[in-house]
């Protein structure tokens, strides 16, 4: 039976420049291997250490990128390895085979949003209306399914989000804090459902994931095995699940250590 590992790629396993977070002498810092572009820019990365693992598990194990990504945000990540079979985007509202969205699941999970949440138009509003100017940069919708703001982190009400939480939560959606970003998704929009679906038609019998946001913890605590890192939302609030490994490494070294963890599972299994 394959083994499938569903991780988490922002501040996971890919880090910008922002996030590195290189604590050590220059002359001691990991070689670093750029894995995303944009508008011709570098803009993730990953340590070439790391990029040689994630080939190994490639060969090794179905490996599923995992994402709160629309699909174009995905698509321009060039990730080393084997190219992924499956790839879940947009946290979980589309499950890719080979490059091109599912239909028939992206038409199940609109269906159950429609059902269980309020709608993307109304939480849209909201943002609009209640975000303060002075610190929101964007206003987005992600493949008209969640939306997100672009924000000054250092200028941020850290009371708003929290006050935008609770609201949220009693329309059935979830507030997320990830370095700039504030995500505002439905609740029933999740990274663990897609991975079970994966997970029946590869016929994989043992799930391992990995994440650092609030918006990962469903995938966690879904997998049989799961690894979060030293940073992040869920570090941040002491997140934790008997089945879950708490790393105390942080900044790209820490996606280095995860994908050895997944190595060393999916060789003894």
């Amino acid at each position: 039976m394959p083994v499938l590992v569903a991780s988490d790629l922002d501040r996971t396993l890919i880090y910008s420049a922002a996030a590195l977070a290189l604590t050590m002498p220059d002359a001691r810092a990991p070689r670093l291997l750029c894995v995303e572009v944009h508008e011709s820019k570098p803009l993730s990365y990953m340590t070439e250490t790391a990029a040689r693992l994630l080939s190994d598990l490639g060969d090794a194990a179905v490996f599923v990128p995992t994402t709160t990504r629309t699909r174009k945000q995905y698509q321009r990540i060039n990730l080393p390895g084997p190219e992924p079979t499956y790839a879940i985007c947009a946290n979980g509202g589309h499950l890719l085979v080979d490059g091109v969205s599912d239909p028939d699941w992206h038409a199940q999970v609109t269906a159950r949003l429609a059902d269980e949440c309020a709608s993307l138009a109304e939480v849209q509003e909201h943002l609009l209306r209640a975000a303060d100017p002075v610190w929101v940069r964007k206003h987005r919708v992600a493949d008209d399914l969640f939306a997100y703001l672009v924000v000054e982190r250092e200028l941020l009400d850290e009371d708003w989000v929290k006050e935008l939480a609770v609201w949220a939560e009693n329309r059935g959606w979830t507030v997320s804090l990830q370095g700039r970003k504030i995500y505002a998704v439905p609740k029933p929009l999740t990274k663990s459902a897609a991975m079970r679906e994966i997970a029946r038609r590869t016929g994989a019998d043992l799930t391992l994931a990995a994440g650092d946001s609030l918006l990962d913890a469903d995938l966690l605590l879904a997998a049989d095995r799961g690894w979060r890192p030293g940073h992040g939302e869920l570090a941040d609030t002491g997140f934790t699940a008997p089945s879950l490994r708490a790393l105390p490494d942080r900044g790209v070294l820490a996606g280095e250590r995860i994908l050895r963890e997944f190595l060393g599972v999916v060789r003894g299994a």
